[in-house]
């Protein structure tokens, strides 16, 4: 519902708050990449909707919240009309997601961690659980229940990834009733193994 045949436009963000030991994106999250100025951004934010994408799917983006706003506005002042998604590894501060309200359409966030000893042993993040719980409601707050064109592409809405973890069944299966309990279908469930 975000790639659909046209893709996502894929944006990567260098570093991240988390220190993840099963991290796929190590490279980037240890700081690959390369600088570049806000303008320059909402230049390749105009470019991937001219090649077609979906949505701007802004990647590991929290540490440049302040930036990416300020290139989101310049970019729809030039004609950005595809959805901006978040996608965000859970540990926001809900300041940072109350800033965004006006600018991100789509939060695809993880939900990784229900007991912060395991949040502890795999993420260096006692308060995992907590941070991820507080972001969650916010994010609920500033974009609601799923909506989605006439392509079934999702235009509004949370969707939550949980990545299952080798010997830690009851770790999900506390995740995932504390999402069903709290949002119900309000919110689109992704599990991952």
């Amino acid at each position: 519902c975000l790639s659909g045949t046209k893709g996502s436009g894929t944006v990567f963000f260098s570093g991240c708050n988390l220190k993840c030991v099963y991290c796929q994106n190590k490279a980037v999250s240890m700081g690959l990449g390369k600088e570049i100025t806000v303008s320059r951004l909402a230049e390749i934010f105009i470019e991937l909707q001219d090649k077609g994408a979906n949505n701007i799917n802004l990647v590991t983006p929290d540490q440049y919240a302040i930036q990416i706003k300020k290139a989101l506005k310049i970019a729809k002042e030039n004609g950005l009309n595809i959805p901006v998604v978040y996608n965000t590894g859970g540990y926001c501060s809900v300041e940072v997601i109350k800033s965004l309200s006006d600018v991100i359409d789509v939060y695809l966030t993880d939900f990784k961690y229900f007991s912060q000893d395991i949040s502890q042993k795999y993420s260096l993040a006692r308060d995992y659980p907590l941070v991820a719980k507080a972001a969650l409601k916010q994010m609920f707050l500033n974009v609601g229940k799923p909506q989605y064109n006439k392509n079934g592409i999702m235009t509004k809405g949370i969707i939550i990834r949980h990545l299952c973890l080798p010997e830690n069944k009851k770790e999900s299966k506390n995740v995932i009733k504390y999402l069903y309990k709290t949002y119900g279908d309000d919110i689109i469930i992704s599990i991952m193994n």
